[in-house]
């Protein structure tokens, strides 16, 4: 169901307390398995490519399956914004809440960052309108230039970390209280749900009022 503008700002709420104010941010460091949802872990996850503009003033962090509808709706309006603006740091968080095929997908664009192409992958799943299935995904993933047989084996080489980093998705997910997909964090503001480029925007605007005044204090 979509939210209204007035909805998404009034009822943004505020990061966990762990997530201090961007003036005290400390430099990308290793996440703390025991602190997932530190500064660093939420934002800053070094085993987690970064799209958009890795210097940007604000960082939105988005939860998303590639089975879910809603996450394909609002991924063209996602990618204008941050296209648009220029200066966003957007860190995606493969959240396979739907299971199944689901977890297969989310691995695979995860060992996709092994050969350079982690966006690529997405790109290739969340666009995709085919009904996701094993065959499907190995398909997909081909014709948006994955090498799927070395996908496959960096997954193999690499199973542990990856598990890792989905384990770690999940858990902040459900310590921020989210209830499905997508769910975003845009600045120091979390917010559930379907946004379009407008509610995108307003919440960029925020986020970023919510920064200048905690760098005044």
């Amino acid at each position: 169901m979509m939210i209204t503008r007035r909805s998404a700002v009034t009822a943004a709420l505020a990061l966990a307390p762990t997530l201090v104010a961007a003036k005290a941010w400390a430099a990308p460091t290793a996440p703390d398995a025991e602190d997932v949802l530190s500064t660093d872990a939420v934002l800053y996850d070094s085993e987690i490519p970064v799209a958009g503009n890795p210097k940007g003033d604000i960082t939105i962090v988005e939860w998303s399956d590639y089975r879910c509808p809603y996450c394909k709706k609002v991924a063209p309006d996602l990618t204008q914004v941050v296209k648009e603006d220029g200066n966003i740091r957007l860190v995606l968080k493969d959240w396979p809440i739907f299971g199944g095929v689901s977890v297969d997908a989310a691995k695979l664009v995860l060992a996709s960052k092994y050969q350079g192409k982690f966006l690529q992958a997405h790109e290739a799943l969340i666009g995709s309108t085919s009904k996701l299935t094993e065959t499907t995904l190995n398909e997909t993933l081909k014709a948006g230039g994955i090498d799927v047989d070395r996908a496959t084996k960096d997954l193999d080489a690499n199973r542990a970390t990856i598990e890792a980093i989905l384990k770690r998705n999940d858990t902040q997910a459900k310590a921020f209280g989210f209830q499905g997909t997508p769910s975003f964090i845009v600045g120091r503001f979390r917010v559930p749900g379907v946004l379009d480029v407008a509610l995108f925007k307003q919440a960029i605007k925020d986020a970023r009022e919510a920064a200048k005044k905690t760098d005044k204090k």
